[in-house]
């Protein structure tokens, strides 16, 4: 029996000797192999970077999933791929790749939270409200609360959820995030137009009422309560409410200068109602409130006077157009004054259309180049004006 085992033990310690190599040689082979992973694992992480720095994003996309490939737990180069996804309107695709991270067992917590908040952003882009929305409450008590708020708040104006958008916006001026006092007014506003449109006029009163008192300074809520008494003929409360404006925001009242016009004639009350609007400072005097002042004037040589008076201040194509219908209006020539004006503002207006344009850089130009000042290149302006091509 020993003479057995002593004939055998050369054998065994053979056996055992190959085994160690084929371990030592296995393991070399793997320690080789890993080094040479992670070698190739950040020359393609460069790669992407390299190629997304000089705005090729195709070829980024596939060294990022080259990256992934080589070291498949690095979460930084799946946010990467899945930002890249997004921003190239791939938004399946990004879809796959956050989720994928948000189901990693072996993910932080702040990984996790970043994952869910890129997640909330692939919904977005992709017009899928109803999923955002619910990426981005997921993210309450989280670092990205106030980020996911105020997303929260665009899927809300989009969804014309006024209710909704303003629990949001005052939970974020609750938390500090600053004042959303005009959006929340602005949201009102949109509640009463709505209830105008349903014929609930009393759920539209209390929500200008609210707007009101969300923004005491705001001009829409005023605009929009002048124009509900006009509707309903108070026009004498109305022109009260838009004399508001007068103080608070002048420039707005153009934008109910024909409103205004047309309730101070109801009233009988225009040479006041005239007089008020004079009061707007000429650079907030546009073409509407032009409009509104031809409609107060008391007879036709008022009316070509305001025009001429406007175009002093205001010389632009509008009150131009607007001085030639009012002479063509009452049959009236010109003076050598309003054919000197409307000389100078045609030529002003002329001015853009006679310039050259590069045909490589769009660069303007008063005069024709051979070569271009902005880019450069050589025989690239057409030798014809903008105006006549």
């Amino acid at each position: 029996m020993d003479s057995e085992l002593l004939t055998q033990l050369p054998l065994v310690l053979l056996g055992l000797m190959a085994a160690f190599g084929f371990g030592w040689l296995a393991s070399r082979f793997d320690a080789r192999q890993w080094k040479r992973e992670q070698l190739e694992s950040p020359k393609a992480y460069y790669k992407g970077l390299n190629l997304l720095l000089n705005e090729q994003q195709d070829k980024a996309i596939d060294a990022f999933i080259e990256a992934v490939q080589h070291d498949p737990g690095t979460s930084d180069l799946h946010f990467a791929l899945g930002n890249l996804f997004r921003r190239r309107g791939e938004y399946e695709r990004a879809v796959r790749v956050h989720t994928h991270l948000l189901g990693r067992a072996d993910l932080s917590a702040t990984e996790r939270e970043r994952a869910q908040y890129a997640l909330a952003q692939d919904y977005l882009k992709a017009g899928l409200f109803d999923r955002a929305e619910a990426a981005l409450r997921a993210l309450d008590g989280t670092v990205f609360e106030a980020d996911a708020r105020l997303e929260l708040l665009v899927v809300h104006e989009r969804s014309r959820d006024w209710h909704a958008a303003i629990e949001t916006a005052r939970k974020l001026e609750a938390a500090g995030t600053g004042s959303f006092a005009a959006r929340i007014a602005h949201y009102h506003c949109e509640i009463a137009l709505e209830a105008d449109a349903r014929r609930h006029p009393e759920e539209a009163d209390e929500a200008l009422r609210r707007a009101r008192e969300a923004a005491p300074q705001a001009a829409r809520p005023r605009l929009l309560h002048g124009q509900r008494l006009a509707r309903v003929g108070q026009h004498l409360d109305a022109l009260a409410i838009w004399d508001e404006l007068l103080v608070v925001q002048p420039s707005v009242l153009g934008l109910v200068a024909a409103d205004y016009a047309a309730s101070a004639r109801a009233c009988g009350d225009m040479a006041a109602a005239q007089a008020q609007l004079l009061t707007i400072e000429a650079p907030s005097a546009g073409i509407d409130l032009l409009g509104a002042l031809l409609q107060l004037a008391p007879d036709d040589a008022a009316r070509l006077e305001r025009v001429r008076a406007q175009l002093l201040a205001q010389p632009t194509l509008s009150v131009g157009s607007a001085l030639l219908a009012e002479l063509t209006r009452q049959g009236a020539l010109p003076s050598s004054d309003d054919t000197e004006q409307l000389a100078r503002l045609a030529a002003t207006a002329a001015r853009p259309g006679q310039r050259y344009r590069c045909a490589a850089c769009g660069f303007e130009a008063q005069q024709h180049f051979w070569q271009c000042p902005g880019c450069q290149s050589w025989d690239s302006y057409p030798p014809r004006r903008l105006e006549d091509e």
